[in-house]
């Protein structure tokens, strides 16, 4: 039974990974429409989609409960403006080309995860760790000193997830109410954009086509649908066996951005994903490594 846990676990984990990595072909549909207008519908459609799953799966009391918990409110709120960030910054990458720096930032995520852990969980880490950390910040700091340009896209959507993550970790709430929470704060800000300040030929829905309509509303199900598939994986498999999967999405953003719309892997690039990949080789030897011992010291 727990064998069939953990392979279920795995299909689940392959799943959000590798939708979470095709992800840039929705948002090539949508070019055309500026990413602040492609992220309000993504935080409408969403929204209306997780009332949907909540009524379904009669998860409404789990609503009414963390309404009464005013911390836990407090951190969704600054939870949900961070991954507001996150989405609008990853957007506008997809749209003006720049996926491959979008793959950087989702590689160099788990990095940041090592320093944030450290400077707010109090956790310490072996030399190891601290010398893939290093080689990836090394990655960063020649780009900029070399080539003269900050790879910006790479270290918000790396820093924001990592917070995200950081402060989810501290809400206790299943993702599907945690999201319809931080998809409700954010409502307000996506409906006021679309009604009150978005003026383009895109803004208005009725003057869309029903194949433009459809791909925005499209936008609830690109969002909600490899998190559920990822709270499945992560409820059958290991925190630190899941953490393997996580490098399916980038590679796939990579494959994509390299393969499917040529955009340049120029010599900056090359150079600072090598670093973050030998710094990611690094660090995953060193955790398998970890494991084995921990689980040579279970054995009784």
């Amino acid at each position: 039974m727990e064998k069939d846990q953990a392979s279920h676990g795995a299909i689940y984990a392959i799943g959000a990974y590798t939708l979470w990595g095709i992800a840039p072909l929705y948002f090539k549909q949508l070019t055309q429409i500026p990413a602040y207008e492609i992220l309000s519908h993504r935080v409408i459609w969403s929204f209306l989609l997780l009332l949907v799953l909540l009524s379904v799966l009669k998860f409404w009391p789990r609503v009414r409960a963390v309404l009464r918990q005013p911390k836990n409110l407090l951190l969704l709120s600054l939870s949900s403006l961070i991954i507001g960030l996150n989405w609008g910054v990853y957007i506008w990458a997809i749209n003006n080309n720049h996926i491959l720096d979008a793959s950087l930032g989702y590689y160099i995520n788990p990095l940041f995860n090592i320093v944030l852990a450290m400077l707010f969980l109090g956790e310490r880490f072996r030399p190891i760790q601290w010398a893939a950390v290093a080689l990836a910040t090394s990655g960063v700091l020649i780009q900029l000193i070399v080539f003269g340009r900050l790879p910006w896209i790479a270290l918000v959507l790396a820093l924001s997830f990592g917070l995200y993550g950081l402060i989810r970790k501290h809400v206790l709430v299943d993702p599907i109410t945690g999201l319809m929470l931080e998809t409700l704060v954010l409502l307000p800000l996506a409906a006021g954009y679309l009604l009150l300040i978005a003026d383009t030929p895109t803004s208005h829905l009725t003057a869309n086509s029903l194949q433009t309509n459809l791909w925005l509303i499209c936008a609830g199900i690109v969002t909600t649908a490899p998190l559920l598939l990822f709270a499945a994986g992560a409820k059958r498999l290991k925190l630190s066996t899941l953490g393997f999967f996580q490098y399916i999405g980038p590679s796939l953003m990579f494959l994509v951005a390299v393969g499917l719309y040529d955009e340049p892997f120029s010599a900056d690039k090359i150079i600072t994903f090598g670093l973050i990949w030998c710094s990611l080789v690094i660090y995953s030897w060193e955790s398998i490594k970890q494991r084995k011992k921990t689980a040579l010291r279970q054995i009784p």
